[in-house]
């Protein structure tokens, strides 16, 4: 995502809704410290992901959720670059002029030049602040000139993955260079099929990447760029181990680029690990969003499905990201929104990679009103224009609630996030 110049209208932030309901205000800003929240010790070997949990979260959001009394105010930014001063070839820069992008954002504008540089980088960022270009722009320039090599991009999730290799693809209209995405639930003979023709670019998750570099179909003799992107999540999710195999399999000298919302003691290992001389680039915040408005809704007793249904009746609620904690519960949420006449679909772990593309594909071109997700959604996807977040379910932790309600409030927009609470 870029930055682009937006109009009075397009900034105003979504209304609230009265009545029916005690919506509750607490006083205090939110608290400040490390975001991580995951202690040393952990056993991060395992690469299932982490189970969720089927009891109550303990987790408190009225600790430190972030009371706005007025509207908050998106901070401005002043680059210290135009996107001509990068040195990206002309075809590169005629796509961002046509795209109608202006600036870059500020970790384009600090990254780009040290990735065409040559410099292995660490980008600390939010999601939501354009860190897919700032990585695609300057490796599809160096890929264009020079004779041989490819760039694999690690991500923790499918629609991460798929969500770069569509980036990608609308930077490289007319180029003929293509990207192939490895990743699991989908077919992996496609897969395979894939790889035999020529690409610049694997993209992929590491369950999968291991796998077909286990059946001999990638090897990696000519990759040395690897992209680490999301690489807290992959943490999270055990995903070390691969890791440390596939790096284990490309030839040296290599480039790390690594990217991550966090700097946990584990992060910082693995960067010591991994990059070799690293420029760190920190526009990341450990505070929830200054651009999100944030409120609890005190469910006095009442069916929280009920409260989520009158939410929704409200023309503000355009279009809703809704967070439940457990794959069941919310294809049992989905439908009985459906039922009430709601258009909604959901997303979670136990549908076909086609149906979550489907309906992440409904919910982005608004065809539904709202998608109901597990954590799989909370992080690296950007959905424009989300008008609401809303934690139907408590997250387990002050990191997840930080990123499931970055999926609205996107670059200079503003987002509003609600959680219910008993």
């Amino acid at each position: 995502m870029f930055r682009k110049s937006y109009s009075s209208s397009s900034n105003r932030h979504p209304s609230s809704r009265g009545g029916g309901f005690n919506r509750s205000r607490f006083g205090g800003g939110a608290s400040r410290g490390s975001t991580s929240g995951r202690g040393g010790g952990r056993n991060v070997q395992a690469r299932s992901p982490r189970p969720a949990s089927r009891g109550k979260s303990t987790f408190d959001v009225t600790s430190f959720v972030n009371k706005v009394v007025t509207k908050p105010t998106v901070t401005q930014f002043s680059p210290k670059h135009k996107f001509t001063d990068f040195g990206l070839d002309k075809e590169l820069e005629e796509v961002i002029t046509q795209k109608g992008y202006t600036d870059p954002t500020p970790i384009q504008d600090g990254i780009i030049p040290l990735i065409m540089a040559g410099r292995d980088v660490v980008g600390l960022a939010n999601t939501g602040t354009g860190k897919t270009a700032a990585f695609l722009l300057p490796l599809i320039h160096q890929i264009r000139h020079q004779s041989s090599g490819r760039i694999l991009v690690l991500t923790p999730t499918r629609e991460l993955a798929l969500q770069i290799q569509q980036e990608f693809r609308s930077f490289v209209p007319k180029s003929g260079m293509r990207a192939v995405v490895c990743v699991g639930g989908a077919n992996i003979g496609t897969q395979i099929r894939d790889m035999r023709h020529h690409h610049q670019f694997v993209i992929g998750t590491p369950g999968r990447i291991l796998d077909l570099m286990k059946r001999g179909v990638l090897k990696l003799d000519d990759v040395k760029i690897i992209v680490l992107d999301e690489a807290d999540r992959m943490l999270d999710m055990g995903f070390i181990g691969d890791m440390r195999f596939v790096m284990s399999k490309m030839p040296q000298p290599r480039r790390t680029l690594f990217f991550s919302a966090t700097m946990s003691p584990e992060i910082s290992r693995l960067i010591n690990e991994f990059l070799h001389d690293p420029v760190t680039v920190s526009v990341a915040t450990q505070d929830t969003p200054t651009n999100i408005e944030q409120d609890v809704v005190k469910l006095n007793g009442r069916a929280k499905a009920d409260v989520l249904n009158e939410l929704l009746q409200d023309p503000a609620y355009k279009k809703v990201l809704v967070f439940g904690r457990t794959k069941h519960g919310v294809e049992k949420l989905s439908k009985i929104l459906v039922n009430r006449g709601v258009k909604a679909d959901s997303i979670h772990g136990n549908k076909s990679q086609g149906g979550r593309q489907r309906s992440l594909k409904q919910f982005k071109e608004g065809a539904i009103q709202v998608l109901v997700a597990t954590d799989v959604a909370a992080r690296g996807l950007d959905i424009s224009n989300v008008t609401h977040v809303i934690n139907f379910d408590p997250p387990e932790s002050r990191e997840d609630y930080i990123h499931r309600i970055g999926r609205t409030g996107r670059g200079d927009q503003l987002g509003k996030a609600l959680t219910f609470i008993d």
